[in-house]
């Protein structure tokens, strides 16, 4: 999957709607990453190392007809916009993992 920051593309549909001519956009990181990836990348900044201890996966609930490869192109959004992510992936994990464990600890 191609997931991005939610601040990121927020700033993109508000520079969409600055402009005098409207046009449709592709708003993405244009670069794919895994669950494993996002598994890793989550545990990891949790400070747990191994999250396949952690995590199950059932095969039921397995899409039937899953796409594999799934990301997109900005490159319009760039061109016309001047618009392009700059979270990265992992900051994005970062940030979601950090902001949960402080809203528990609040708890």
């Amino acid at each position: 999957r191609d997931w991005g920051f939610a601040g990121d593309f927020v700033e993109a549909m508000y520079t969409m709607v600055q402009q005098q001519d409207p046009g449709d956009y592709v708003i993405c990181t244009g670069i794919q990453h895994s669950i494993r990836e996002l598994l890793t990348h989550a545990f990891e900044t949790a400070g747990i190392k191994d999250w396949e201890q952690y995590v199950e996966s059932d095969p039921r609930f397995k899409r039937p007809a899953e796409v594999h490869a799934l990301h997109g192109s900005y490159s319009k959004a760039k061109k016309t916009l001047g618009w392009e992510p700059k979270t990265s992936f992992k900051d994005m994990v970062a940030l979601m993992v950090t902001e949960d464990i402080k809203r528990l600890s609040n708890d």
